[in-house]
């Protein structure tokens, strides 16, 4: 699929629905195995986000408004990555159709949502709320691994964030071009989406903390699908 994901939303549709038949395209069996002595890049980035008052997460606070941005994937900066998805499906088991921009082309891949986390952790003798997602590459992905995404609450002391931990490397990329392309370039397009995501993260909940109004994707009525981020 070389055209935009909203250019044709049956063609959308029927590409969703094969990857939805496909697998991982890395193996799940040594999770241990997962590190960078094993050729494995691995990242982890925390991004402050507006404090709040001590305790459990505020209703309509900086967690509550950043769990919200998360769950929908708006964070992501849409110059660099889109998602579609089927309207009716539940968060965990996901499959995602992801448009990759970058060296002005576009390549479209899937991802599947592992598993959601939601509740209370102890980190250093401290308290921490938790609600988050991953996902896992599938095959015919230019990568191969595991994003985790979180938003965080310290209990003790108020403060929030949000967490992306990561590892991935190059998927086997048939295309010798595009393999090229992406040893040279992979890394730095990697670093790049993480810091747009950090940054637009903050910035949506800022922004959402002082209208107060909700940011809604774009659905197709027509296939039922919605694309996410909404701009």
């Amino acid at each position: 699929m070389a055209r935009d994901l909203l250019s044709d939303p049956r063609a959308a549709a029927r590409t969703l629905a094969d990857l939805s038949t496909r697998e991982l395209n890395y193996d799940l069996a040594a999770p241990g195995r997962f590190t960078a002595g094993n050729g494995w890049n691995v990242d982890d980035y925390i991004q402050p986000l507006p404090s709040e008052g001590p305790g459990p997460p505020e209703e309509g606070g900086p967690w509550e408004v950043a769990r919200g941005l998360l769950r929908e994937y708006e964070f992501v900066d849409p110059a660099i990555v889109r998602a579609l998805y089927r309207a009716g499906d539940p968060l965990e088991g996901r499959t995602m159709l992801l448009e990759l921009r970058f060296w002005g082309l576009r390549f479209h891949v899937g991802v599947r949502v592992a598993q959601v986390t939601d509740g209370v952790r102890v980190e250093d003798d401290r308290e921490v709320v938790v609600w988050g997602w991953s996902y896992r590459t599938l095959v015919g992905h230019l990568e191969a691994g595991q994003m985790d995404y979180e938003v965080r609450k310290w209990v003790d002391t108020g403060e929030v964030e949000f967490r992306i931990h990561a590892y991935w490397r190059a998927a086997d990329i048939g295309n010798p071009i595009v393999r090229l392309g992406f040893r040279l370039f992979g890394r730095r397009e990697q670093k790049r989406f993480v810091r747009t995501a950090c940054e637009r993260m903050r910035r949506l909940t800022e922004a959402e903390l002082t209208s107060g109004g909700p940011r809604l994707g774009v659905s197709d009525g027509g296939v039922g699908l919605v694309i996410r981020p909404a701009t």
